[in-house]
Order: C-alpha cells, then structure tokens, then sequence
C-alpha cells in the first residue's frame, strides 16, 4: 500500500513536471520563425540573388553547374522604363565576353545587352517575345534573358559581387 502511494506521488510529480517544462520551452510558429534561419534581408535585391555577379552595364549572371543565367539588374530595368521589345540572339550563337547579344527597347529608351561571360547560347528566354514587360516585373527570376555555357569561369572573377555593385550603382546616381 505504501509503494502504492509513492508511486502516485511521484508519478503526479513527474506529470506536473514535465508539463511545466515543455509549456515554458514550447514555442509558437511565429517565435519559431523569428529565431529560425528565416532573417530579414534588407539588401537591394531577393534573396535568392546572393550568388549573382554584376557587370559595369547592369547585366547579372547567376552560374550553377557551368551554366549562365543572364538578365539585367533592377537598377537597369527601372531606368529603361516599361520594356516592349526583346531582341535576344538565336540558340548556339557564341559570346565573347563584353560581347553585345542582343537589346531592350522601352516607351524610354533602347540600351543594347552585353554579355558577361565568354561562352555558347544554350537557351533563350521565349516568354519575352510575347511579354517583354517580364524584365520589369520580375528581372531577377521569371525576366532572365538567355542562358549560356561558360568557357573561361576566370572571367567570373572580374565581375561584381552584390555588394560592390550596389557601391557601384550608388557612384553613378550621385
């Protein structure tokens, strides 16, 4: 009987424990959230476009398996204006670095399109043909312009990080 008794005590006492402990460790979502990896980033662009260089003339290539993806910078596309034409080069046309492939005409201007990297068209983004405006609503991800191999990775190099391309951006606005 007395067994019994400590049992009970002591189960009750664990059960009361373990409660306490897990409601004060518990976390809501939204606390779980704010001290996950989940931070805010307060720089001029997505994300997701940490990995992307910067030539002198706007155009970003973001490299993944030694493929290119290219586009222009929002910078580049908010002073072009509202683009209504896309002229991009066909599949297998061969780049130099600086090399230019292609332009944007706006209801602003016309800027002419450089590549940044030495290497081979692999593909064309074909949506801009039917809706160029995609550069100026999404210029980092659906907005990209062609995808090329890259022949010299070195040239990678020479390009801007995000970084020095936003202290780059800010010397030519002033």
């Amino acid at each position: 009987m007395a067994a019994r008794v400590l049992l009970r005590c002591a189960s009750a006492n664990l059960t009361y424990t373990l409660t306490r402990l897990s409601c004060t460790n518990m976390l809501s979502p939204a606390r779980m959230l704010g001290r996950s990896c989940f931070k805010r980033d307060l720089s001029m662009t997505p994300r997701f476009c940490t990995a992307l260089k910067y030539t002198d003339k706007h155009e970003w290539v973001r490299v993944e398996d030694g493929l290119g993806t290219v586009g222009i910078s929002n910078f580049a596309q908010e002073a072009l204006g509202d683009v209504v034409y896309c002229g991009l080069p066909d599949v297998g046309a061969k780049l130099s670095q600086s090399d230019e492939f292609g332009a944007l005409e706006s209801v602003k201007a016309a800027s002419e399109l450089y590549s940044p990297l030495t290497g081979e068209v692999t593909e064309v983004n074909h949506a801009l043909s039917e809706n160029p405006g995609l550069v100026n609503k999404s210029c980092y991800k659906d907005g990209w312009l062609i995808k090329m191999t890259v022949s010299v990775p070195e040239e990678l190099d020479a390009l801007m990080d995000e970084a020095a391309y936003e202290k780059y951006v800010r010397s030519i606005e002033d």
